[in-house]
């Protein structure tokens, strides 16, 4: 099952890639301690971890969600025909449009594209190529970006990152094309109201706007927590950062309010990488936190792609 209920919204999962990062565990959470990974590796292997010597796992995948008669996409991966240099998405050519096909949404059916912040494996199917140009993939869509990280990235403004030049091309092939089209909508401030059920909350430090998509229905909850985590070990040790993190003090934060927002909510915490069943619930455990269960969607591990 790759589609489940949460009040009035219907949430579906859509597969692009899932596999190695090319980083050990501890390069792509250096905060993280190695005795957690020591510890837990029996159960993280082979979802979240995989080979001798170990290497870390990620899912590329869009969260689809239906509410109020409207359908809206959250993260859009790494896209196809895209040089992404040392990336296992480099120029990569995967059917994630047919995996979204067979989930029911075609690509002139979106009415909103929420991108949680603009690094390469969150934006590539903003746009796709129509001969030598990237034009928007969804072209009815309102693509929902945080006007923090599209300043941030647009290379017109010279912010140093710690990403170095490493996300360049994703603005330019990825962002740039849909701002230009006149399909961007650059919310401010805290948060955006997207519809009854749905809100978008700034949770800065991964990205200056990085944000979250916070689901409140009917007595359900549920937290996008995009790149707040790209590991179950970051619920376990909630101040390791990646090193993917542009501000680290500001990135623990959030993550510690988010946790904390699901654990006592009963909330069902749904990141943007997790392979496995994607999404868990958690419990306050201390000063830190416990996974309390997984979420109902089909677990898959390293290779599957739909």
């Amino acid at each position: 099952m790759d589609t489940i209920e949460l009040g009035d919204v219907t949430v579906s999962r859509v597969r692009e890639y899932y596999g190695p990062l090319g980083l050990t565990p501890h390069g792509f959470i250096p905060d993280s301690s190695t005795d957690v990974w020591k510890a837990e590796f029996a159960w993280l292997e082979p979802e979240f971890v995989d080979g001798e010597p170990p290497v870390a796992n990620a899912a590329l995948q869009t969260w689809v969600l239906r509410s109020e008669g409207r359908t809206i996409l959250v993260d859009t991966g790494g896209g196809n025909h895209k040089a992404r240099p040392g990336m296992p998405w480099d120029r990569q050519e995967t059917d994630f449009l047919g995996n979204l096909a067979r989930a029911g949404v075609r690509p002139e059916d979106v009415d909103l594209v929420v991108n949680t912040h603009l690094h390469a494996d969150h934006v590539g199917w903003n746009t796709r190529l129509d001969g030598d140009a990237w034009v928007p993939t969804f072209p009815n869509a309102t693509y929902l970006i945080h006007r923090d990280d599209f300043d941030f990235w647009n290379p017109a403004n010279g912010h140093a990152s710690v990403l170095g030049d490493g996300n360049v091309e994703a603005f330019e092939d990825s962002v740039a094309p849909v701002h230009a089209a006149g399909r961007t909508l650059l919310w401010e401030g805290d948060s955006h109201r997207i519809d009854a059920n749905l809100r978008l909350d700034l949770a800065a430090g991964h990205t200056p706007g990085s944000s979250v998509v916070t689901l409140a229905s009917g007595t359900d909850r549920a937290v996008f927590v995009g790149d707040l985590l790209h590991s179950p070990v970051q619920i376990l040790e909630p101040d390791a950062n990646s090193c993917f993190c542009e501000d680290a003090g500001r990135a623990r934060a959030s993550r510690r309010r988010l946790l904390g927002w699901a654990a006592d909510r009963g909330g069902l915490l749904i990141p943007a990488h997790f392979g496995g069943h994607g999404a868990a619930e958690v419990a306050r455990d201390g000063n830190r936190f416990a996974i309390k269960g997984w979420a109902p969607f089909d677990s898959y591990t390293p290779g599957d792609e739909g």
